[in-house]
């Protein structure tokens, strides 16, 4: 564990380096980031040796903490899910250099620094804790240190509200925790996390923990209805820090809940079924809400609770093969729940670093002032659209390889239907629902920002990203064509992984290569790009001979700001399909008599769960607790004398009963 260890210390060194360039030191501030990038690099070397040594890796140092410990433990599940986390953290920070540089923001740039080293360092100890005090204490300074990242902009009335509901959601979620654990305790000796398959899930403790796992790290990973926090939290911090909570931090309440379920035997069918339907539920609504977004990161955010559905989907159909005695089910679902955990911190950490790019160039994050921006920035554009290909699930790119392997899974279940796991197969033309929105919402982001003209001027002349922001990005790309072209490279990290679960490893489970052939995924990847390269050169070639000449061209000879679609008339037709799920609102005059006179329309969807039902059930409550108050808060002193003799009593009552 040297590296690992030498990985969380340059972290929190280069969170303290950060203080030193307050005044707009550049020196300090480049020591700041060789230390985070020399950490994320010895944390790589970490999660390799983990994949490598037998077991993984262990580490446990004396603790004078009461029932805490200081034990670190990196094995296969752990490894996946750091893998991305330190990818993610390294190409933050060199794209910060150049998206929040301190020459032009000298008051924020410490702030924003150290606090992302700090939520770094928080995520990896979060992920390699094997211990419950361990894992609570660096749970906290994840979340507070996050908190201080969406305030960033701490003026602005909309982080602040965000930054306030964040909060609160957090410390909720870690109240369930600290239920989680005190059960855990209960049911072994002291606060070290159980071994694999130690409890048994068929008692009123195991229902009680999976139970408070599922409210407390939904909380966390924004599953529906659950997520009321992630789409503001996720606008209003800087875009880098915006990848790493989308990318990694939302992940870590995924693997709280993975880590949980690997402690029970003879876990029931419902629990599978549970996280299958939520699975569903989050990711078809996630992808509806986000069609109907004008906000850009708030767009992102809502897709981010789409993908964690479709980890969920994955997720469930395993629990659902470990009840039921499946090795391949357990084996297909989880591996591909496992690798788009690895593909969406990519991906979407690539879209993160795109759309900072974008608001960057624009300053703006409204779709409707954007248009036309290819000409201007390509690179960005290519980024982008990258980006958006694998998350829509697409080949040649990673979404595709991990969504397939959940369909495998789902298909693989209709195989089993005396034992009642058809019902998940009914889960496949929903995760296709959820793989053609996305498609649509993507397409209409791109070619409203990329392609066409834009609506409105800019204010400036749009400039492509420096090459510290662009460098960022196009890791991210490769490292997503990498896993699209070459899956089986991966396959030994998903195998470690799925080594947590011991129905996998039983002498009757197939091998994960034999069950899901990557190497047909690589030729037909290869085979793709060839076309799509030659279909490019000709379409170059065909430009370039073509003659050029006016033509009547049905009265759309030249395109101009009128004639681009809206965020809302692009996808009107879906929006009217759904509007149950939407609730949007329309805004504006109608058009009236022959000849009417101009008139302007805007549309408005609220988050349903949010909006709707908890912000107005929060401003009932604060007026009936404000009018109750006055027959609590009388000021009659021996009213008071008689209220705490009769809680005596009660409590007292209560005691002997």
């Amino acid at each position: 564990m040297t590296f690992f260890l030498a990985a969380v210390a340059l972290l929190l060194l280069s969170a303290l380096l950060s203080l030193l360039a307050y005044r707009g030191s550049g020196f300090w501030e480049k020591c700041s980031l060789a230390s985070l990038l020399i950490g994320v690099a010895a944390g790589l070397v970490a999660v390799a040796q983990a994949l490598v040594v037998p077991g993984g890796l262990s580490y446990t140092l004396p603790w004078s903490v009461p029932g805490g410990a200081f034990s670190l433990a990196i094995d296969g599940l752990a490894a996946i899910f750091l893998l991305p986390a330190f990818l993610l953290i390294g190409a933050g920070a060199i794209y910060a250099t150049g998206y929040w540089p301190w020459q032009e923001k000298p008051a924020s740039t410490t702030w924003v620094r150290f606090f992302y080293s700090l939520t770094a360092a928080g995520i990896v100890v979060v992920l390699a804790a094997d211990n419950g005090v361990l894992f609570l204490m660096a749970w906290e300074c994840m979340a507070l240190a996050c908190y201080f990242l969406i305030c960033t902009e701490r003026n602005e009335e909309d982080a602040q509200q965000a930054g306030f509901l964040y909060l609160v959601c957090t410390h909720t979620a870690t109240l369930a925790l600290f239920a989680i654990f005190a059960l855990l305790m209960t049911l072994s000796t002291g606060f070290g996390l159980p071994s694999a398959a130690s409890l048994d899930a068929a008692t009123a403790s195991g229902t009680a923990i999976f139970l408070l796992a599922l409210f407390g790290f939904g909380l966390k990973a924004g599953i529906m209805p659950l997520h009321i926090w992630l789409p503001r939290a996720h606008a209003a911090a800087p875009s880098h820090a915006s990848a790493l909570m989308s990318g990694v931090m939302i992940k870590t309440g995924i693997y709280g809940l993975m880590r949980v379920t690997t402690f029970f035997h003879h876990i029931p069918p419902w629990w599978g079924i549970t996280i299958l339907c939520l699975g569903v539920v989050s990711g078809v609504l996630g992808v509806i809400l986000a069609i109907a977004q004008h906000d850009i990161k708030r767009l992102l955010a809502y897709h981010s609770i789409e993908n964690i559905g479709i980890i969920l989907i994955g997720l469930g159909t395993a629990l659902l093969g470990i009840s039921c005695r499946e090795p391949a089910l357990v084996a297909l679902g989880m591996a591909g729940s496992l690798l788009h955990v690895v593909n969406h911190g990519l991906f979407k950490g690539l879209l993160f670093l795109s759309a900072g790019s974008m608001i960057r160039a624009t300053g703006t994050r409204d779709l409707l002032r954007y248009g036309g921006m290819l000409r201007a920035m390509p690179f960005t554009g290519i980024f982008f659209l990258g980006g958006s290909v694998a998350i829509c699930g697409l080949p040649p790119l990673n979404g595709f390889v991990s969504e397939w392997l959940v369909y495998l899974g789902l298909l693989h279940a209709g195989a089993y239907a005396p034992t009642g796991l058809a019902l998940a197969v009914l889960a496949v033309p929903a995760l296709a629902l959820i793989g053609g929105l996305a498609l649509l919402c993507f397409a209409k982001v791109f070619g409203l920002s990329f392609l066409g003209h834009p609506r409105v001027t800019p204010p400036v002349a749009l400039r492509e990203a420096p090459v510290s922001m662009l460098s960022a990005m196009a890791m991210l790309l490769a490292a997503c064509l990498w896993i699209g072209l070459a899956p089986s490279t991966l396959t030994p990290l998903l195998v470690n992984g799925l080594a947590t679960w011991p129905l996998v490893t039983s002498g009757k489970s197939q091998s994960l290569s034999a069950l899901a052939p990557a190497g047909a995924i690589s030729i037909a990847a290869l085979l793709l790009m060839l076309l799509l390269c030659g279909v490019a050169v000709l379409s170059l070639r065909g430009r370039q001979s073509a003659a050029t000449a006016a033509t009547w061209a049905c009265g759309y000879p030249f395109g101009n700001s009128r004639m681009q679609y809206t965020v809302s008339s692009f996808s009107q037709i879906i929006g009217e399909l759904f509007y149950w799920a939407r609730w949007t609102r329309i805004h504006g005059e109608k058009l009236r008599g022959l000849f009417p006179v101009p008139v302007s329309k805007t549309t408005h969807t609220p988050d349903v769960v949010l909006d709707l039902l908890v912000l107005p059930a929060c401003s009932h409550g604060a007026r009936f607790a404000d009018r109750s108050r006055h027959i609590i808060h009388h000021g009659i002193l021996h009213r008071y004398i008689l209220n705490i003799v009769v809680a005596l009593c009660l409590l007292l009552w209560l005691a002997l009963a």
